[in-house]
């Protein structure tokens, strides 16, 4: 069948979308034709042959999107294709690329963006290239968000899950890292092989080097028996290592080896291990400040930073917190055999005004605890309000914190750096104000009393920049 080099086809069942984008197009010099469904896209491909480029909607009656995307391919390779839809979830945009997509356009687009996307396919039409197929995705564990910025992580991660790249995750604790990290693993060729996660912060700096790499019987007091290290179990997958900026700086060397050279010993080991494995690190710590500090191996950054992915804190993005909330409010009367709740509107205008320092966690945990002590199915604003005063966020077990600071403590003695006492107790002051502020609305006097410190103390502590109540 011969190519007709200069039309362009749209399949969308919203007529509205067909007329807006057809118009943009034949203003800018293409001819155009429309379709409602897949049905008819696929008899005309088989009576005129292929277009140049086709647009096509995910959602539509019949056959999808992405079903008419693969029997596109199987009848025209070369053929670019771009997938629309107003529902930019991972497993949408991860089957779209995976199915060969030349791009994904979250609706609503902008029409110039559009026509431009056009004009950068068509040069490329002929430079086809076969894609991957891979296992679905597994249901259930998608990120949710409807905001650009989470648009387009899903449209990196869709993107990111077929390439064999190290992937750098970015984020303040509690944004959702270990989920983009599962994402790009469930949508990735590895994704019949293991998915390994270990928070590098978590384990002590003493066993770390054993939790990754393994150790033979004998190499050390206590290893009665051969341990296989998280790099052997995630052979062929992918290994999620969490707060890498915590990671001391003798076995930063140590992942960079085997980084570069796919090879290691177990501890007190000889014999030489070969593995295969995807790694994906996360970190909330400036890790560029933290090199140029000297506290982290530029060389690692620059293995571990070949694609890094940035998400965006819950209070940058509070469009996107009912959704999330009537989400984990199910999912917590479900699993709690509880009856169904719903917020009231304006529970969901108060939880959209909150700052959420704790971001997806912190909103996630509210939801359990109005699942499990609202009185009833709706859940208004007095039931919102005693969950949040009754927040767990600032109580931590004081066996945590402790061990957190002696963590840091050996990293940054470890790292040969100095006045870590000043350091330490300016950061125990800040912490300990922020948090006394908060709870006290501003108020210095009160939050002095709560500390149990003068006010005049708490004003100098502060500096000048603070506003005064």
């Amino acid at each position: 069948m011969a190519n007709d080099a200069r039309r362009i086809w749209i399949v969308d069942d919203d007529r509205a979308v067909r007329f807006v984008l057809a118009t943009a197009l034949r203003e800018a010099g293409h001819a155009v034709d429309g379709f409602e469904n897949a049905r008819d896209a696929l008899a005309a491909l088989r009576d005129r042959g292929a277009p140049a480029l086709l647009f096509t909607d995910v959602r539509m009656p019949g056959e999808d999107g992405l079903t008419l995307l693969d029997k596109l391919k199987q009848a025209a390779p070369q053929l670019p294709v771009i997938v629309m839809s107003a529902y930019t979830d991972i497993a949408s945009t991860a089957g779209a690329f995976r199915g060969g997509a030349y791009e994904f356009l979250s609706k609503p687009f902008d029409l110039d963006a559009a026509v431009a996307l056009v004009a950068r396919a068509l040069p490329e039409a002929g430079e086809g290239a076969a894609v991957a197929r891979v296992a679905p995705a597994m249901p259930g564990t998608e990120l949710i968000g409807e905001t650009p910025a989470m648009r387009a992580l899903f449209r990196s991660i869709g993107r990111l899950a077929q390439a064999p790249l190290s992937v750098l995750i970015t984020g303040e604790t509690g944004t959702g890292k270990e989920l983009v990290a599962r994402a790009l693993h469930r949508e990735s060729p590895r994704a019949h092989r293991p998915f390994v996660a270990l928070n590098t912060a978590a384990i002590p700096a003493e066993l770390l080097e054993s939790e990754l790499f393994g150790h033979e019987a004998g190499a050390f007091t206590g290893a009665t028996k051969r341990h296989v290290g998280r790099f052997e179990q995630a052979d062929g997958g992918t290994l999620f290592l969490d707060e890498i900026g915590d990671m001391p700086a003798s076995l930063q060397t140590r992942l960079l080896r085997v980084l570069a050279e796919g090879e290691f010993f177990r501890v007190g080991g000889r014999e030489l291990i070969r593995v295969d494995v995807r790694v994906i690190a996360a970190t909330h710590q400036d890790l560029d400040a933290l090199a140029a500090e000297g506290r982290f191996r530029a060389d690692l950054l620059h293995r571990l930073d070949v694609v890094r992915l940035h998400l965006p804190p819950l209070r940058e993005r509070t469009d996107d917190v009912p959704a999330l909330a009537e989400r984990f409010l199910a999912a917590a009367a479900r699993k709690l055999d509880a009856p169904p709740k719903h917020f009231a509107k304006a529970a969901l205008a108060r939880l959209r005004a909150h700052d959420w320092p704790g971001n997806v966690r912190e909103l996630e945990n509210l939801c359990w605890r109005v699942a499990a002590l609202a009185p009833a199915d709706t859940v208004g604003v007095a039931d919102l309000e005693a969950a949040l005063r009754a927040s767990p966020r600032a109580s931590v077990d004081a066996d945590d914190w402790e061990a957190a600071l002696a963590r840091w403590a050996r990293a940054r003695i470890e790292a040969g750096d100095a006045d870590l006492h000043a350091e330490a107790k300016a950061k125990l002051d800040r912490i300990l104000l922020d948090a006394a502020l908060e709870h006290t609305h501003g108020h210095r006097g009160e939050a002095a009393s709560r500390l149990g410190l003068g006010r005049n103390t708490v004003t100098r502590k502060l500096g000048p920049g603070r506003k005064r109540r």
